[in-house]
């Protein structure tokens, strides 16, 4: 396993609660990548416990989202691992910022080994939740990973759908998608490691909302980070180019676990979400061209919509104003979170 040079003081972007305690540590996937983590833990925890493996958003870090919604559900009695993808963060993998969708889906099952074998871990008991981009990544190792029991996927992109048909499936047609291809071959002649940036900076001022919303939370105090992709320099241009021609949710109505897809009311991503919830329940859905057979479990499946949150207000419950000013929002129901686990997973 890869040595990985740790950064040992604590360099969240959220304080420390004073009801976990929280360690750095390390887990191998079955490509040969180590992936750095931060274990959170209830202080009073005892005997065997219940487990939650998080990761999100897609160009972020654990010192930001992941890091939040793991610590929460340690407070709430869980063990809990927010983990670097593979080729991100403090995990191993070159060339950095680099994005596969089974490497990715691979990350998550190699989360839950690592859990499987922890001696306060019971591994009949243990779940993941995804965020944004690693919401649809989520999706997809539930369905292909039976030890994963309950699923939360929070404010979720379905990556493989907008890299493949763009916003809204704007350009989901074959002239664009050729287009696409044919600049990403172009690309990997002239410069396989130049960067596509991260988060737009500076902002334009007719930039819309969404973009003025990721501006608020990787550009500044409020949840800048020095190793996030999104905060800094973004994924390779070239990075991300198996998303385009994949699309990884074609199981996910045949996840007879539990899942719980939580969107903003005003997220523009909202649609991702309840589209894959109406997938991974009737088995056809709007901009999924495969129509398969509805769930063997729908009763175990939820969609809730947070009234008035946007995208990223669930990255960490949102604030009044922008640059993380004004009263937080605290817009993300943590004790519900808690209850479906503890529900699901008993």
């Amino acid at each position: 396993m890869t040595t990985l040079n740790l950064t040992q003081e604590w360099d969240k972007v959220f304080p420390l609660s004073e009801k976990v305690n929280h360690c750095k540590v390390t887990f191998e996937t079955q490509y040969g990548l180590t992936l750095a983590a931060d274990l959170y833990t209830p202080k009073d925890a005892k005997g065997k416990m219940t487990a939650i493996a998080v990761s999100g958003p897609f160009g972020a870090t654990k010192e930001q989202s992941s890091g939040l919604y793991a610590m929460q559900m340690a407070e709430r009695g869980f063990v809990a691992l927010a983990f670097d993808p593979s080729f991100t963060g403090e995990s191993s993998g070159e060339p950095r910022r680099t994005a596969s969708p089974d490497i990715n889906t691979e990350d998550f099952m190699a989360a839950v080994d690592f859990l499987s074998k922890q001696e306060n871990v019971d591994a009949e008991r243990i779940g993941i939740i995804g965020i944004c981009g690693w919401g649809g990544i989520a999706l997809n190792a539930a369905a292909a990973d039976t030890r994963i029991k309950a699923t939360v996927v929070s404010t979720m992109y379905d990556m493989t759908r907008v890299s493949g048909n763009g916003y809204f499936d704007s350009e989901d047609k074959e002239e664009s998608r050729h287009a696409a291809r044919e600049a990403l071959a172009k690309q990997r002649l002239a410069d396989p490691m130049a960067m596509a940036g991260g988060v737009v900076d500076p902002l334009p001022d007719e930039a819309p909302q969404f973009v003025k919303d990721y501006y608020d939370y990787y550009k500044t105090e409020r949840g800048y980070h020095a190793r996030s992709g999104n905060s800094n320099d973004g994924w390779r241009v070239i990075g991300t180019q198996a998303y385009a021609n994949a699309r990884f949710l074609y199981y996910i109505n045949e996840i007879r676990s539990a899942v719980l897809v939580m969107h903003g009311e005003k997220a523009h991503s909202r649609y991702f979400g309840e589209a894959a919830y109406k997938y991974m329940v009737e088995g056809k859905a709007e901009g999924y061209n495969t129509v398969g057979k509805p769930n063997p479990n729908p009763e175990n499946k939820q969609l809730l919509i947070i009234p008035g949150a946007s995208h990223c207000d669930l990255y960490d419950g949102g604030y009044t104003e922008l640059v993380g000013k004004g009263e937080p929002k605290n817009l993300i129901p943590w004790d519900k979170l808690a209850d479906f686990f503890k529900e699901d997973l008993k």
